[in-house]
C-alpha cells in the first residue's frame, strides 16, 4: 500500500474524506485530510495513457502539461468566483480536445491549447476569460481590448 504524504507537514498517513469518478470514470479524485494538521487537500488517481505532445513555435514538442494550463487558467480567474472544480473542468476540457486532435492525427499545437482555453473561459468567466487573451494575445494597449471586448460581445 503506497502512502500519501500530507503537503504541509508531510505526514506520511493521510486520511480519504471523500472519493468519486470524474471524467466519466477515467479519474478518481479523492479529498484527503492529514490527522496531523487538519490540511484537506485533492488527488487524482488517472490511467497513465500515451503522452501527449504539443508542438511548441519553435518546432520543439514538448508533454502536454496539465499543471502549467492550470496554472495560467487560475492566475486569469484570480479574485473571481471560479471554483477549484471550474478550473480542473476547463483544464479538462482543454485535454480532451487536445487528445482529439491528436487522434484525428493533427498536431496538438500551443496555439490549439490556447484557443481552447480562451473558448472554455468565455463561457466560465468573462473578466478571466478577458485576463487570459490580454496575455495570450499580448495586447499592447486599449484598442486591443476594445477589440477582444467586441469579439466577446458577438458570441
Amino acid at each position: 500500500m503506497t502512502l500519501m504524504l500530507c503537503p504541509v507537514c508531510r505526514h506520511d498517513d493521510t486520511k480519504v474524506i471523500d472519493s468519486r469518478p470524474t471524467e466519466e470514470g477515467a479519474t478518481i479524485r479523492r479529498r484527503r485530510s492529514c490527522p496531523e494538521c487538519n490540511y484537506r487537500f485533492t488527488t487524482y488517481e488517472r490511467l497513465e495513457s500515451a503522452p501527449l505532445l504539443v508542438l511548441k513555435r519553435s518546432g520543439e514538442r514538448v508533454a502536454f502539461d496539465r499543471n502549467k494550463v492550470a496554472t495560467g487558467v487560475q492566475a486569469a480567474c484570480k479574485g473571481r468566483s471560479v471554483s477549484d472544480e471550474d478550473i480542473d473542468a476547463l483544464v479538462d476540457a482543454v485535454e480532451e480536445e487536445a487528445r482529439a486532435a491528436a487522434t484525428a492525427g493533427n498536431d496538438v499545437t500551443t496555439s490549439l491549447i490556447g484557443h481552447a482555453v480562451l473558448d472554455q473561459l468565455r463561457r466560465l468567466d468573462e473578466v478571466a476569460y478577458m485576463r487570459f487573451a490580454s496575455v495570450y494575445k499580448n495586447f499592447d494597449g486599449a484598442a486591443d481590448f476594445r477589440r477582444e471586448l467586441a469579439l466577446l460581445k458577438q458570441t
